[in-house]
């Protein structure tokens, strides 16, 4: 038993006893959540918050003294820690009667028919419960699971071969903790595909990568209905009014958006947002991107952030180590170009892409492959974009007569400020697919502006454009591609600004929609073999970067499409 002196005891933070049953459940469902502070809503933990809407009422107190005999009580929502045992925890329902007090955990679903009752992970946890309760000065013999779906109270005796397991898990989930280490998932198990992190943990997909023979299963993660908000309109003002965000645009009534269709607002320009709706955002953890009028990504606002402080360190480990940064960098870059010749030879208009030019980009991908330093890497980097660019108006449908002054006649790659409209539309596409990673890095728990390719710059979001490159061809060129030789924008759509050429209004709403269908479009995983969607794969590349950099896998493993 653990005393008060035990040294890892001040190690590690009291331990919820939800946790330990996570533990016993699944040693790396508990690290993700406990030491990586990782979670995510499902539909069975949304419905466990339902069942538990009476008893989770904060302030629930026992008493100090024994009841008089025949006296009891139902407090709820009771917290109790113990530093002896070294674990915290929330009673749902503590009965008590005199000396004698009985924990009633609630469970969503139905009573499991098993030969020991309750499973282990349940048991386990209240076990932990009665402990503390004991070490409060009361009775505690057994416990009580109440299973709402079947309406069931079915009582837990606390033996004593329950309690050392109970102890034995506590001791177990604190080395775990302890040692800093992200356990290996489980091994094809019928747990995974349920569970609220399987989108987080990859399990399948971290065994494939490591050398596993299985195919992974499709990701069962629900889609988000909630949507972009994009604000463009000059002097937009946008606030509060209870669960409805208000757009009020000059002259026209106010808009109200709904909170829970809202995953993310993009405000474009000279548009204000109320304090009380930005706190209202940052509290829903849905974030707010700032653009310039032109269209440049200048930040982001979030809420106290994603709390993984083990990923971050170990990026800055790594930005800080050349060799690594060069093995990331060489990926990065070879992935570009295979997509950017990828897009070429199926997209070639007139015929097929010359041979001469695709042999070229694979010479480019093995000199990549082997660049010596990042320097050289940027200078095959730049002769492999001088081809793609240089050819990429072989993409576009042929150029329509001069209309308003302009034409889609594309020659080469300039910025700051576009010279034409297709360079208006590719720096605008490129925005906004730095804003997208920059949110998603964000929201996985990255520091998105410390890079190992891109080098720190003041207010230049690195890692964001790291591992954006591989996507540039498949995403925001494809995008600008698509807009164009679909009609949606017109030469018209352009106006001339600050020396360059500018998008207008309705150019760059057609150009957003276009980019969120192009997120939403589904693409099958060289990899491993199922569907999903870009947005998803932004997501899920992000999540295999991080599993890298913390040791769990060998290499980083760049998308490329086939």
């Amino acid at each position: 038993m653990a005393t008060d002196a035990d040294p890892t005891l001040a190690a590690v933070p009291p331990l919820p006893a939800r946790m330990v049953n996570e533990y016993v459940y699944c040693p790396r469902l508990a690290y993700l959540m406990w030491v990586q502070q990782e979670w995510t809503d499902s539909a069975e933990t949304v419905d466990g918050q339902y069942v538990h809407r009476q008893v989770d009422r904060p302030g629930g107190v026992l008493p100090d003294e024994p009841l008089p005999e025949g006296e009891r009580i139902h407090a709820r929502s009771v917290t109790l820690e113990s530093a002896t045992l070294g674990v915290i925890a929330k009673l749902d329902l503590v009965e008590a009667e005199g000396l004698r007090a009985t924990p009633v955990d609630y469970k969503r679903g139905r009573r499991p028919h098993a030969a020991r009752g309750p499973h282990a992970p349940e048991r386990v946890q209240l076990a932990l419960q009665g402990l503390l309760l004991r070490e409060h000065g009361f009775e505690c013999r057994e416990g009580v699971i109440w299973y709402a779906g079947s309406r069931e109270r079915v009582p837990v005796t606390l033996d004593e071969d329950l309690v050392t397991e109970a102890r034995s898990a506590v001791a177990g989930l604190r080395a775990l903790a302890t040692a800093g280490r992200l356990p290996p998932p489980l091994d094809d198990s019928p747990k995974c595909p349920r569970c609220a992190l399987v989108g987080i943990c990859l399990p399948d997909e971290t065994a494939r990568l490591r050398g596993g023979d299985l195919a992974p299963r499709p990701l069962a993660v629900a889609d988000d209905p909630a949507q972009l908000l994009f604000v463009q309109a000059p002097y937009a003002r946008i606030g509060r009014d209870g669960e409805t965000l208000t757009v009020e645009i000059e002259r026209e009534p106010a808009k109200p958006v709904r909170l829970i269709d809202v995953s993310q607002l993009v405000l474009h320009g000279n548009v204000s947002l109320s304090a009380p709706a930005l706190h209202e955002l940052m509290a829903r953890d849905i974030p707010v991107s700032w653009h310039s009028h032109g269209g440049w990504f200048l930040g982001h606002t979030i809420g106290t952030g994603h709390r993984n402080v083990e990923l971050r360190s170990a990026q800055y480990r790594a930005s800080f180590d050349e060799a690594a940064c060069l093995r990331l960098a060489r990926g990065l870059v070879e992935a570009k170009i295979a997509n950017a010749r990828t897009l070429l030879r199926r997209n070639w208009k007139q015929g097929s892409a010359p041979p001469a030019l695709l042999a070229a980009l694979k010479d480019d991908i093995a000199t990549a492959r082997t660049a010596p330093s990042l320097a050289s890497l940027l200078g095959v980097e730049g002769a492999a974009a001088a081809r793609y660019f240089g050819v990429l108006a072989e993409l576009l449908n042929p150029a329509p007569a001069a209309d308003g002054g302009y034409s889609f006649d594309f020659r080469t790659r300039n910025r700051r400020p576009p010279a034409d409209p297709v360079n208006a539309l590719l720096s605008f596409a490129y925005a906004l697919l730095t804003r997208t990673l920059t949110v998603t890095l964000t929201a996985v728990g990255f520091d998105a502006y410390r890079g190992f390719y891109h080098q720190p710059r003041y207010g230049r979001p690195a890692l964001a454009l790291d591992v954006m490159e591989p996507f540039r061809p498949l995403i925001a060129d494809s995008v600008v591609l698509q807009v164009i030789n679909n009609g949606e924008v017109r030469p018209r759509d352009f106006v001339r600004a600050g020396g360059g050429v500018a998008l207008k209004p309705e150019a760059r709403k057609a150009l957003v929609l276009a980019f969120e269908r192009r997120l939403a479009h589904e693409v099958t995983h060289p990899l491993f073999g199922y569907r999903v969607a870009y947005r998803r794969l932004l997501e899920i590349q992000a999540r295999l970067l991080g599993r890298h950099l913390l040791g769990e896998l060998p290499d980083y493993p760049n998308f490329t499409t086939r």
